[in-house]
């Protein structure tokens, strides 16, 4: 329970963010450009961060790497509310991005390790609270907006949300610590490598529904502005279905099954939103994306825990630090390809990526880790 709250606690983290960034862009004044180069701040933040956070969880034990980052977290999220200057908002989503960014790597290593004491398929599970979260988070800073909160006082009360989580938490999270004496950053190497690059390509994947969902309905199949956003709601329910019901599916199937299953139901939700004739099979699209993409993170993330080549600690900050790199690196590719083969290209060209990752996939296993039980 007390692994599942940490993830839960994750997910509101950084999802609440989401909200305030038209309050941030409207106090510093500033226009879509320089609002682009701010937020590059919060992923900066947590690619550097990420890498040092699997070794100091190796050193420390877990719990005190998620406490300390998550209390960080709390205490940086009004300050994301309160900055008025471009260098403030930089600074505090670098921290913010880089608390965020140690969490995941503890939170995933400690899901690892209850999966391995437990014997059990645990990791989709995980990563379906901490979707959950990320709809709580964004739907909750909302809603306290909307009803008029400020968004000092709204922070404050998500701050203290995460605090009261992590207090129900932290006694029960692992305390084991290995003296790892590994360099603060280690190289992925071996089996780390292709899981790595696998990560990245659904970490991208899972951007490009993001960061270009909207657009694609608004100019495929001419829907509202107001409206538009349902694609990725879409998208992200049916993960977070799919996450929460994962375990058994990758206890039933097998890892490698739900692997290759997924990325290619995945890639026909691509497919689909393109050649779909309606904005609503353009939805059945995205929530096969959803369904597809749900479990391959954290099937690969369990595999990496067992790997061979690796401490599981390492490899899974390997493994977290790369397929972060596919949201900071996916937006920047998929607009200038998107300008010279049009977004409908763009995306049928991630759909073979994420096809990639169904062949990939199970060649990245050995004997010595695998994806199956």
């Amino acid at each position: 329970m007390a692994t599942r709250m940490i993830f839960l606690l994750a997910g509101i983290g950084l999802a609440s963010w989401a909200p305030l960034v038209p309050y941030a862009k409207q106090r510093l004044g500033v226009d879509d450009a320089q609002l682009g180069l701010i937020l590059l701040f919060l992923g900066l933040g947590s690619i550097i961060a990420m890498p040092m956070a699997g070794t100091l969880a190796g050193r420390h034990g877990c719990r005190k790497v998620i406490v300390t980052a998550a209390l960080i977290v709390a205490a940086t999220l009004p300050c994301l509310a309160l900055s008025d200057s471009f260098a403030v908002l930089a600074v505090a989503l670098a921290v913010f991005g880089a608390s965020i960014g140690s969490v995941d790597v503890a939170m995933n290593i400690q899901g690892a390790n209850v999966e391995r004491d437990m014997d059990l398929n645990l990791m989709s599970g995980f990563h379906g609270l901490f979707t959950l979260g990320s709809i709580i988070g964004a739907g909750g800073m909302s809603l306290a907006l909307y009803a008029g909160a400020s968004a000092l006082l709204a922070t404050f009360a998500i701050s203290a949300i995460l605090v009261a989580l992590l207090a129900l938490a932290a006694p029960q999270l692992s305390v084991e610590a290995g003296g790892d004496k590994a360099p603060m950053v280690v190289m992925p190497r071996g089996q780390i490598v292709v899981i790595g690059f696998l990560c990245f390509v659904m970490f991208l994947a899972e951007g490009v529904v993001l960061d270009w969902g909207a657009l694609f309905l608004i100019r495929t199949h001419n829907v509202a502005v107001a409206q538009a956003g349902i694609g990725y709601s879409v998208f992200a329910i049916a993960m977070t279905i799919g996450r929460l019901t994962g375990d058994a599916t990758v206890s039933r199937l097998g890892g490698t099954p739900t692997l290759v299953i997924g990325s290619l139901l995945a890639a026909g939700g691509f497919a689909l939103t393109v050649i779909a004739p309606s904005e609503w099979l353009v939805l059945a699209g995205f929530a096969a994306v959803g369904l597809g993409a749900a479990n391959i993170v954290p099937v690969l993330f369990s595999a990496a825990a067992r790997n061979g080549d690796m401490p599981a600690n390492l490899a899974i900050s390997a493994a977290a630090t790369l397929g972060y790199a596919g949201i900071l690196v996916g937006p920047a590719v998929i607009g200038p390809l998107a300008s010279q083969v049009g977004l409908s290209g763009a995306i049928l060209m991630v759909a073979v990526l994420v096809c990639l990752v169904g062949l990939l996939g199970p060649n990245a296993a050995n004997e010595r880790g695998g994806f199956s039980k």
